[in-house]
């Protein structure tokens, strides 16, 4: 159960992170960042480590997109 609570987490994270890749608004993927950690946090209090590997790659394109812009952009 808890590794379906953080592939939702993840999944729901999905369109945030596509917003925060128009430029100006990377300011919002510090906000998605702290679900992607509370949903690696929920996936590996799972048996299963699906849910915390996804949310752990999207907070590396999260994190990436930050990197380019500058950490703000």
């Amino acid at each position: 159960m808890l590794n379906f609570i953080s592939i939702l987490i993840g999944l729901s994270t999905i369109p945030f992170i596509l917003i925060g890749a128009i430029p100006f608004l990377g300011w919002s993927l510090w906000i998605v960042l702290l679900f992607l950690v509370l949903g690696t946090i929920v996936g590996a209090m799972s048996s299963s480590n699906g849910g915390r590997n996804f949310n752990l790659v999207l907070m590396l394109v999260a994190g990436f997109r930050l990197f380019l812009g500058g950490g703000i952009f």
